[in-house]
């Protein structure tokens, strides 16, 4: 059989993820013995191997892989079709707005374009909703696939657009960005290099996809906390020049000679047939 049921995906999701039925049985909120005995049931439907199973533990196979990808994704669009079906429903009860949508931003970044487009639509006629949701690098993804938001402004090459439409709406160069007293600061510009080994100040790092690159910087968990840790002198970020909008007094930016330019996108659903979202996505296009 060719048909998969929601739940048969998410214990498969589960197992895969952890690589341990115990710690996929705990997470599900269900005992062992039945999560293993569905997988199995599972690869005996597909036909296929979905686990190798020996001493070491559990790993996944070509076929595994291949489903843990696009289970993902159709769980993905489950949650998201849900979560939009919601918010298109609030309509429908008096006293709501007739449309709503949701745009994610990365907190703190291209605040004056971000203040223009939401101006901007506001003044059309039959203008939806926008309700603002920051989120953290790279979450705009994760939020466009799972429905939190039905549209985003993104990064590239930070964001993936894979699987989206976007548009472009502006191109900026990079800075770094260093406590003000540090002897850096005081340069005109500085390349990649100057920034990727300082001697008691090493680079940020923020999470991607749930998990952290290797290096001896912090780990970053919100904007307010990076500019915390910049201003005590203990770490050192790369960003669009457009940050420098929340820099502090603490704070100095230098530009980067030699770093890839940033290009803002506005990006959605490839399947989208929202005429609210469309009109918003005009007006930005017509900045």
């Amino acid at each position: 059989m060719d048909t998969l049921e929601t739940r048969e995906l998410r214990y498969f999701t589960a197992v895969a993820e952890e690589l341990h039925f115990g710690r996929a049985a705990e997470r599900l909120g269900m005992a062992q013995p039945p999560l293993s005995r569905a997988i199995q049931q599972l690869e005996r439907r597909l036909g296929v191997s979905l686990l190798k199973r020996n001493r070491r533990g559990v790993s996944l196979t070509g076929a595994g892989e291949v489903l843990l990808q696009e289970g993902r994704a159709a769980l993905d669009a489950i949650t998201a079709a849900a979560r939009r079906t919601r918010r298109a429903g609030g309509a429908d009860r008096p006293g709501e707005p007739r449309h709503r949508l949701v745009l994610a931003v990365k907190a703190a970044a291209f605040h004056e374009l971000l203040q223009k487009l939401l101006d901007a639509y506001a003044a059309e006629p039959d203008a939806a909703e926008v309700e603002v949701l920051p989120s953290g690098t790279c979450e705009q993804e994760e939020m466009l696939r799972d429905g939190r938001a039905d549209v985003a402004l993104m990064h590239a090459p930070f964001n993936s657009l894979a699987g989206f439409d976007s548009e472009e709406l502006m191109t900026e160069g990079q800075i770094a960005i260093l406590p003000a007293g540090h002897p850096l600061a005081a340069h005109k510009t500085l390349s990649l290099a100057d920034v990727s080994d300082i001697p008691d100040l090493p680079l940020a790092r923020w999470s991607r996809h749930g998990t952290y690159p290797p290096g001896p910087g912090p780990e970053i968990h919100d904007q307010t906390q990076l500019a915390q840790l910049i201003a005590l002198g203990r770490t050192v970020a790369v960003f669009p020049d457009s940050a420098r909008a929340w820099l502090w007094a603490e704070h100095a930016a230098v530009p980067l000679t030699d770093a890839p330019p940033v290009v803002t996108h506005i990006a959605w659903p490839a399947h989208s047939r929202s005429l609210a979202l469309a009109g918003l996505i005009r007006t930005a296009t017509q900045l």
